[in-house]
């Protein structure tokens, strides 16, 4: 018989803020931090890209310009994509993320999924493109230090085992 709970039974939280705060010390600022690094890995190809275009539109006689249509689709598709094999991916965690030393799980421990990944992008950008402040304020008031678009979609971002084990050995 195995140890995970069957179908149906309530898994229990598998981070507990008060047993073990070393998973989220710091996470809401490495999160930040984790966001701009990111950031900047999906818009400097785009940036890229507009750059080839502008020059291609010159040695084009300025029929290449009409490239700059496809930006905003690229950028979109590059963003979901970047999203969806990076945190969907086998570590949970973006590029930034990783260099932050912090991971996105499921609620009860399970690792992302490409389809998880993408979805939590999207309810990202929809609530900061709604509710602005209170999206990070969310993070402020709770133990687990879970924004907004986290809460619906139960999952949580903690240290990585390999960084909380080092602040469970600095508390000792």
């Amino acid at each position: 018989m195995s140890d995970a709970p069957s179908y149906g039974e309530p898994r229990p939280y598998a981070f507990d803020p008060v047993a073990e705060p070393e998973y989220f010390e710091g996470v809401l600022w490495r999160r930040f931090v984790a966001f701009l690094i990111d950031a900047v890995l999906i818009c400097a190809p785009i940036g890229a890209a507009a750059f080839f275009i502008f020059v291609f539109g010159f040695l084009t006689l300025g029929l290449g310009w009409m490239l700059f249509g496809l930006l905003s689709p690229a950028f979109v598709i590059w963003a979901l994509a970047y999203t969806g094999l990076t945190l969907g991916g086998p570590r949970s965690a973006t590029i930034g993320m990783r260099a932050m030393g912090i991971e996105m799980r499921l609620w009860y421990g399970a690792p992302m999924y490409t389809l998880l990944a993408v979805l939590s992008v999207v309810l990202f950008w929809v609530s900061v493109s709604v509710l602005t402040p209170f999206v990070v304020v969310v993070g402020l008031f709770n133990p687990r230090k879970r924004l907004l678009h986290d809460l619906i979609l139960g999952t949580v971002v903690t240290n990585t085992e390999e960084r909380a084990a080092g602040l469970r050995r600095y508390r000792r």
